[in-house]
């Protein structure tokens, strides 16, 4: 399996070729699978906010919100900054009254210059049986393609990473117990063959021991320092290119955003 061994608290990755003049493209994670994506045009776009206490504080502003599946700890709008002009787009659709029955949410839009497409998966390794239903998220920003997967419970076909197309970056739980653990997520990154980075996500750290920690997806990267205590982003300086030795793991701690 190729790969590079990225270290959270980086500035700039190496080797790549940037563009100095262009302001470079920021992942924060704070959390479970939450996301902001910092555009270079200052956009933001944020997955699956949560109020898990663990991860108290933890509120990215987003003006695109997008929600992979309706459990509580993804779904939580309320707990960003209230914004009016916030698109919301969900990767499930209720078609039961109730809300309790839900399919997947076909999209496939452009919204300020950013495109999103959302593809269906399932939350459990039984078609959904026992979980249900679980949307995974494509967004094209800055010449990037960002792929979450959600709280995906299944290997991936080789089919479906065809149909998804070339990946540069990718979010995948590690976690276990409610999602793929570390050695599936590991075939999940060999089927799909992200071209930059990798980041483990939907995992334990410390404070949160609900899941299982990052370490069983990392033993294979045998030269990988834990510097997640250091910081929850990292930055993508404009122009990066893919490494001809393979795909960095970014593993990243998460933080509340600082008072201003």
């Amino acid at each position: 399996m190729p790969f590079r061994i990225m270290l959270a608290a980086f500035i700039a990755i190496t080797p790549v070729t940037a563009v100095a003049a262009e302001k470079p493209t920021i992942i924060r994670w704070y959390g479970q699978s939450c996301f902001q994506i910092e555009a270079a045009n200052g956009k933001k776009i944020v997955f699956d906010p949560h109020f898990i206490p663990a991860f108290s504080g933890a509120k990215p502003d987003a003006d695109i919100l997008l929600i992979t599946h309706e459990h509580d700890d993804h779904n939580q709008e309320a707990a960003l900054p209230k914004n009016e002009k916030r698109t919301v787009r969900r990767g499930l659709k209720p078609i039961n009254v109730a809300k309790t029955i839900f399919d997947w949410n076909k999209i496939d839009e452009t919204i300020d210059g950013i495109g999103i497409k959302s593809y269906g998966t399932y939350h459990d390794e039984e078609d959904g049986k026992k979980r249900g239903k679980n949307g995974v998220f494509l967004v094209k920003v800055d010449g990037l393609t960002i792929c979450h997967l959600g709280d995906l419970g299944h290997e991936i076909t080789a089919k479906q990473a065809e149909a998804w197309g070339p990946i540069d970056v990718l979010m995948v739980p590690v976690g276990g117990i409610y999602t793929i653990n570390g050695s599936t997520a590991r075939k999940v990154v060999d089927t799909i063959k992200p071209r930059m980075f990798v980041i483990p996500m939907h995992c334990g750290v410390e404070g949160y021991d609900d899941l299982l920690p990052a370490r069983e997806f990392l033993e294979d990267y045998t030269d990988f320092k834990d510097l997640s205590k250091l910081t929850n982003e990292f930055q993508i300086p404009a122009g990066t290119k893919p490494d001809p030795k393979g795909y960095g793991v970014v593993v990243l701690g998460w933080k509340a955003p600082e008072k201003k």
